[in-house]
């Protein structure tokens, strides 16, 4: 039984610079892009591979979803993965959630020969968006080897790259889906240390440079009681003529005017928030400079800094 008694609300922020953050295998590995409006998408599956990977990799912690190559070198498939776990539902159910720090977070429905096994996960992510217009970048180069046999001509290597790019993810912790997947404070913690040290330790072509910039956990007093919304609470303002034009955190400051007010107004519902910033990133306050540290510390909140 989860002893997480309350919800807690999670916002974070990444950058990354000259990558791609969430390729779109379907549209040629393109960076995931809102056409409409510009933003940078970065899916939920994103950060919860991450979270798994780094849990797994650097933690030690079992991990239900995950590639595992067979012997014939076939991956193993779903109904055989819960076949690690056990011969009958219950067995399999009990054990998965025993071992599995993934499915006690996120949930999963586990297959099983005639049916399966569905666990709703405490942790929900929305969709990852940049905090600003993104400009996809289209490169070009030469590969190492030559196109044919034959060929003199050497091959061409494609991507699609963004210059720079902001992105926030919010998510929210349910204390009642926790009940029933075990979630333990224990589970939470390695939790938050994956989203930043996974973030920062996704060392791949494609990924390098990913910096976590701002994780902030707030911690309820009110049972099934949470503000929402939290990200829509910061605001990037730059003097960029185009938001596309961003390279970096010099080029702008994050307003958190909307989040203080909101934390202001509920900080007689939060029992705690936990919090790690990045020193080079320029946080404000209504027009003035702020230590987003003192600002929580000074509305009477109880202040947690993590530092990972």
């Amino acid at each position: 039984m989860s002893n997480l008694l309350q919800r807690s609300e999670i916002v974070f922020l990444y950058d990354i610079k000259d990558a791609n953050p969430n390729g779109d295998p379907l549209d040629g590995n393109k960076p995931r892009m809102d056409e409409e409006t510009g933003i940078n998408l970065v899916t939920d599956v994103r950060l919860k591979r991450t979270i798994r990977d780094y849990l797994y990799d650097f933690k030690g912690q079992e991990i239900f979803v995950r590639e595992i190559f067979k012997e014939n070198g076939t991956i193993q498939s779903g109904k055989e993965r819960s076949a690690d776990f056990g011969k009958d539902a219950q067995e399999v159910a009990k054990n998965v959630l025993d071992k599995c720090i993934d499915v006690r977070l996120f949930g999963a429905t586990i297959p099983l020969n005639n049916n399966s096994v569905t666990f709703t996960g405490p942790v929900q992510f929305n969709m990852g968006r940049s905090l600003h217009k993104v400009e996809v970048t289209y490169i070009k180069g030469t590969g190492a080897f030559a196109s044919g046999e034959s060929s003199k001509q050497k091959t061409f290597r494609e991507e699609y790259i963004v210059p720079y790019s902001l992105i926030g993810f919010y998510g929210i912790i349910n204390e009642n889906a926790a009940q029933h997947t075990n979630l333990a404070e224990q589970d939470v913690d390695l939790l938050m240390e994956a989203i930043w040290n996974g973030t920062k330790n996704l060392i791949s072509r494609s990924k390098i440079g990913q910096m976590p910039r701002l994780l902030l956990k707030v911690d309820y007093a009110e049972h099934s009681y949470h503000i929402g919304d939290l990200l829509s609470g910061i605001k990037l303002i730059t003097s960029k003529s185009d938001e596309r034009e961003i390279r970096g955190m010099d080029d702008f400051v994050l307003d958190f005017s909307g989040l203080v007010n909101k934390l202001e107004k509920n900080r007689q519902r939060i029992a705690g928030i936990k919090l790690q910033v990045d020193e080079g990133l320029q946080i404000q306050k209504e027009g003035q400079a702020i230590e987003l540290a003192k600002v929580i510390s000074d509305l009477g909140i109880k202040l947690d800094v993590m530092q990972f």
